[in-house]
């Protein structure tokens, strides 16, 4: 059975962009897309709301080519551009799917549960989730996440969007602490408590 692993960045506040839906207000840092990176290479799907979809399709393609980007930030983008995309969304089309056509299936809202239940039950590595938190909140709450990974970063937004708003509690357990190389961002692991 493939793992279900949602990876995000949060201020120390625990806040998932800052005010304004600010996402660039996060304490980014070399080391978040290392570890990205990492998470990418382990899988062979990525799952997302239509949100970051559409934020990553407007970003992510061209940096594969781009000579001034730094090698870790093209080979994310050659691993966004190849992997395999499900999005989560009653309004996408496959029309505005461009440049990754190809490479994207979009999942109604309403059939996202089972669908999402059906890729864990198939072969493969991970699916990964990365933003979506509307998304992800919801799988979290419904038993479909198997790791949530955070990236904690010192720094205080004081507003913004909360990174769980789930609507009921979700038991979790710790499974690792450590603070990413050369960083001050610290990555805690956490599985569902029955797992």
């Amino acid at each position: 059975m493939r793992k279900l692993v949602v990876c995000n960045i949060i201020s120390l506040d625990g806040y998932y962009e800052g005010p304004g839906r600010n996402v660039m207000a996060l304490p980014f840092e070399e080391a978040f897309d290392e570890y990205n990176a990492e998470r990418l290479r382990a899988a062979d799907t990525l799952l997302l709301g239509r949100n970051s979809y559409e934020g990553f399709k407007g970003y992510w393609p061209d940096v594969a080519d781009d000579t001034d980007a730094r090698p870790v930030l093209r080979e994310i983008s050659r691993l966004d551009n190849a992997i395999e995309k499900v999005v989560v969304s009653d309004s996408l089309t496959p029309d505005r799917t461009a440049p990754w056509q190809d490479t994207t299936r979009i999942v109604k809202r309403a059939a996202a549960h089972e669908q999402i239940a059906e890729l864990k039950r198939g072969a493969g590595r991970e699916i990964l989730v990365f933003g979506s938190r509307t998304l992800w909140n919801d799988l979290l709450t419904a038993g479909l996440v198997d790791e949530v990974h955070l990236m904690i970063g010192s720094s205080f937004l004081g507003g913004g969007t909360p990174v769980f708003e789930g609507g009921s509690p979700v038991p979790l357990r710790l499974l690792e602490t450590r603070t990413l190389d050369g960083s001050g961002l610290v990555l805690t692991r956490h599985g569902p408590r029955s797992a």
